[in-house]
């Protein structure tokens, strides 16, 4: 069994027994109140540098499925924003649930979207690893995009491809030359707050970029993604499928969000 996971013995509401910050200060996601947030002028615009031939497998790793990439240099890296200094690209990930209306992380306004795609980032300019990064309160900056409904996407078609070869857990499979900017929504305006990793061990080291407009993917789409499996090819248990793999909302506390846009 695992220890924790998306199903009801081993949920969001059981993390808090094997991984304390769970019930921190800094907690992600959150649900944006758009009337709350407060427009700073001082953000900088988000500059994207990806270099496509850094990416290098794709892999299920039981809780979602996610593109790795080459962290050993500053060819990928994301700026401005919220950011001081150049954050490299590690890997990106998606979190959805089990209808195609209701699956991202994050809301707004009360309201969800689809899915949410994770694209992660670590400070290379502090830190000499993203081990050490990440328990670090600047330390990890992950760049959060909506999915909603709508026409099929061809370029996460080309994620949702691979998923024959790395339908169980612990599969993983070639994926190189492509730039997650392609995922990337037309417009770039974001909220931002200071909060953790959505997944254990939960850590508060995440500098939030949420974008506001969301990118489009079809139903069929996203049932290939509830088509995965938390399980491994060998497992005693029934197979599983990953229905559903996000967290429920946290309390904002005392955190501002801040609007990069009017």
């Amino acid at each position: 069994m695992q220890q924790w996971g998306y199903e009801k013995h081993n949920g969001p509401d059981t993390w808090h027994d094997l991984f304390p910050l769970a019930n921190g200060n800094h907690q992600s996601p959150i649900n944006i109140i758009t009337q709350d947030a407060t427009h700073d002028p001082s953000l900088q615009p988000l500059l994207v540098d990806y270099e496509p031939h850094s990416a290098k497998v794709i892999s299920n790793n039981g809780h979602t499925v996610t593109v790795e990439f080459d962290d050993g240099d500053d060819s990928s890296v994301l700026r401005g924003g919220p950011l001081v200094g150049s954050y490299r690209l590690r890997q990106f990930h998606f979190h959805w649930g089990p209808s195609d209306g209701h699956g991202s992380e994050h809301k707004v306004d009360g309201v969800d979207y689809a899915a949410e795609l994770h694209i992660v980032h670590w400070n290379s300019e502090k830190f000499s690893s993203f081990v050490d990064a990440a328990y670090a309160p600047d330390g990890l900056a992950v760049l959060a995009v909506f999915l909603k409904v709508g026409e099929p996407n061809r370029y996460i078609e080309r994620i949702t491809d691979t998923f024959d070869a790395i339908r169980s857990k612990g599969k993983e499979s070639p994926f190189t030359n492509f730039d997650p900017s392609c995922l990337l929504p037309a417009s770039m305006d974001f909220w931002t707050y200071p909060g953790s990793l959505t997944v254990p061990p939960l850590l508060e080291s995440v500098i939030w970029t949420v974008l506001k407009e969301p990118i489009s993917v079809s139903c069929e789409q996203l049932a290939k993604f509830r088509s995965l499996l938390f399980t491994n090819e060998t497992a005693e248990i029934e197979s599983c499928c990953m229905v559903t793999n996000h967290r429920p909302v946290q309390p904002l506390k005392n955190r501002n969000i801040r609007a990069s846009f009017v």
